[in-house]
């Protein structure tokens, strides 16, 4: 029973509701994050009513190097950089926990010694002054031993690059606070999944920077972002997925969890064939909406609400403080 004066617990039989119905519609501060349940194999299962133009099959992709980066917020991740057959960018993969791995990288290749594959990041456990050897040997003091794995899948961001959003302080997009923001979600204690940011060389939904910039001008002249892109005779979004479908597996994760705002991606994600399937979908509300901090402008409100009204992304900003 539910307390006298207390409102219960919202419902977990539909993805349908819009936000803040749906649980999932804030990202919260703690452990537990709350999703919201989806199946793209049925109609009314959350994902979105647009079909996504997917590649008959996955690319062909290869962890290259890996190399644990000590972050400003206290916690570690290790950075992941594949190369693959479509494209020459190098895609990131941000992984945090200890017990996600790429097969391509642990992978034996021909001709290395130990310290080639402990230099490429091929290596179990920790680095440490004096190893000689990638597999665990005896144990030593800076040696860790890694946790137990989650019943959960794990957290998953699918981000695009973004220069302005990311380094530039632009105040047009939130790209920068989602990666920040998915970041610190991943980091949590409680998080005991771990978390995996694919990190896409596909600047500007894919039209690149310089593109992307005359975009901007055309929306100082009136345009919104869906609008400036097809004057540029581009697609509202020309950005594909097919390489972090492809990643994911490498990384052994056939089952995740998606910090997305936009239920059109889930399936975009899941490749061809579902080779991964999404099983939840966990909301990234910005921060200065639920008085996080954040920040506001002008630019980054109008980016939403095209955002919502034109891409269908499950925000809700009637309930935005004003």
């Amino acid at each position: 029973e539910t307390p006298i004066g207390q409102e219960p617990p919202p419902s977990l039989l539909s993805p349908s509701f819009t936000p803040p119905s749906t649980p999932g519609t804030a990202t919260p501060t703690t452990a537990g994050l709350r999703g919201v349940p989806v199946d793209s194999s049925i109609p009314s299962g959350g994902c979105g009513s647009k079909k996504p133009k997917l590649l008959p099959t996955l690319p062909e992709v290869e962890c290259i190097v890996r190399a644990r980066i000590p972050t400003v917020a206290g916690t570690e991740m290790f950075l992941h950089l594949y190369s693959n057959n479509v494209d020459n960018k190098e895609h990131l993969a941000i992984v945090f926990g200890k017990n996600i791995r790429s097969k391509s990288l642990d992978a034996v290749r021909e001709g290395e010694t130990e310290m080639d594959r402990m230099v490429r990041g091929a290596y179990t456990g920790r680095l440490f002054p004096g190893r000689t050897t990638s597999g665990i040997g005896p144990a030593t003091p800076q040696e860790e031993q890694p946790p137990q794995a989650s019943d959960q899948p794990p957290l998953v961001r699918i981000h695009s690059e973004c220069y302005t959003g990311e380094t530039a302080w632009s105040a047009r997009c939130d790209c920068g606070e989602q990666l920040d923001e998915a970041a610190r979600l991943m980091s949590l204690p409680g998080n005991k999944a771990g978390g995996i940011i694919i990190y896409l060389r596909q600047e500007g939904r894919g039209i690149g920077l310089g593109e992307k910039l005359k975009a901007y001008n055309l929306q100082d002249l009136g345009s919104d972002t869906v609008e400036a892109n097809l004057l540029l005779r581009h697609p509202a979004d020309a950005r594909s997925y097919g390489l972090a479908t492809a990643m994911l597996l490498d990384l052994g994760q056939p089952e995740v969890r998606l910090l997305t705002n936009n239920p059109d991606k889930i399936r975009a994600v899941e490749g061809p064939n579902r080779e991964v399937v999404v099983k939840e979908r966990v909301a990234m509300v910005p921060l200065s909406w639920k008085g996080r901090g954040g920040f506001r402008s002008q630019e980054v409100e109008g980016y939403l609400k095209t955002k919502i009204e034109k891409m269908g992304h499950m925000l809700d900003m009637a309930s935005v403080p004003q």
